[in-house]
């Protein structure tokens, strides 16, 4: 595995002022790690739901996982709401986490990583009020990073996903991404794979999908985050050794065929390069973006996580992001 050098962030993206946007100071209940959000606009506000591990920063130590609900005028400034919206345990399922939101007919559909006993799953609910959530399936292990389109095609219900093949790869963490379909959202089929790692210039292991897509005249825009690992990395972060770094990417689906790949960036979106983004996290060196926002603007909002730690916001002009896929 050759390691790939310095990575920067491609010009056209701006991080906010603000970042982080969302951290957990912010939140009224114990939390340590905020990050991973989904991110929707919905009802007339801004909604995010977030990834909260929880525990002891000054132990560097975590006993556990929920997610959390926060509300926003601008997207900028965020309001937590007093209590945890969802948290899934029994005696098979330890947690669930990592959660994307996508608006479709005019209701919010949640996707998420689920840890189990036998395997990590990904599953799929559905909510009205961000109080009450119907689990509508859970894939078999092990599968993540599912995001769903904001709209039917061709009837059919599309989502991306990301699968670990372990065996069949050749390496632990040769990942992909794949494409699914679905006419109910619960039974899933007609996968095919849509992007290879080996496609991917900035990665030299997995790649998975990163924010639900957004609808533009030229194709389904959507990013994904992308995986370099270098041995010769020692300690950053709370790990005695993290090898990684995630950077974000972006890529154009066909409007009508988003099985078919119209473009990809050939160099990071968001590299980690900012302070919260390289220092003093949980594990440094990562970008890991699930919420993205085309606004009546033209402007792109993308939220991502920093560091496992803390959640961020950097814009774009959605042409820029069109031409950086070859649109």
């Amino acid at each position: 595995m050759n390691p790939l050098g310095p990575l920067v962030s491609s010009p056209v993206i701006t991080r906010h002022p603000a970042n982080p946007v969302l951290a957990a100071a912010a939140v009224p209940y114990p939390a340590a790690l905020i990050f991973n959000a989904g991110v929707c606009y919905y009802q007339g506000r801004y909604v995010m739901v977030f990834r909260n591990d929880y525990g002891s920063l000054a132990e560097q130590k975590l006993v556990g996982t929920n997610l959390g609900l926060a509300t926003s005028a601008d997207g900028v400034e965020w309001e937590v709401s007093p209590r945890p919206c969802f948290e899934l345990h029994s005696d098979e399922i330890l947690r669930a986490y990592d959660p994307r939101l996508t608006v479709l007919d005019g209701r919010v559909y949640m996707c998420f990583a689920v840890d189990t006993r036998h395997g990590l799953r990904g599953g799929i609910a559905v909510t009205d009020d961000f109080e009450e959530f119907e689990v509508l399936s859970l894939s078999a292990p092990d599968n993540r990073n599912m995001v769903l389109f904001p709209e039917r095609l061709g009837g059919q219900y599309v989502r991306l996903e990301r699968p670990f093949p372990v065996y069949s790869r050749g390496s632990g963490e040769q990942f992909d991404i794949w494409i699914s379909d679905s006419p109910d959202l619960r039974y899933w089929g007609h996968t095919e794979l849509l992007l290879g790692g080996e496609q991917v210039p900035f990665a030299n292991a997995k790649i998975g999908p990163g924010a639900p897509p957004v609808k533009t005249a030229a194709g389904w825009l959507t990013t994904f985050h992308a995986v370099d690992i270098d041995p010769a990395r020692g300690k950053h972060g709370w790990e005695a050794k993290w090898t990684k770094r995630y950077t974000a990417g972006i890529m154009l689906l066909d409007l009508d065929d988003p099985y078919r790949v119209k473009g990809c960036s050939a160099a990071p979106l968001l590299a980690p390069e900012a302070p919260y983004e390289v220092d003093g996290g949980f594990r440094n060196n990562v970008i890991f973006p699930g919420g993205m926002i085309l606004e009546p603007s033209g402007e792109v909002k993308i939220y991502y996580g920093a560091a496992d730690t803390v959640e961020c916001l950097a814009t774009a002009d959605v042409a820029d992001l069109i031409r950086l896929c070859g649109g």
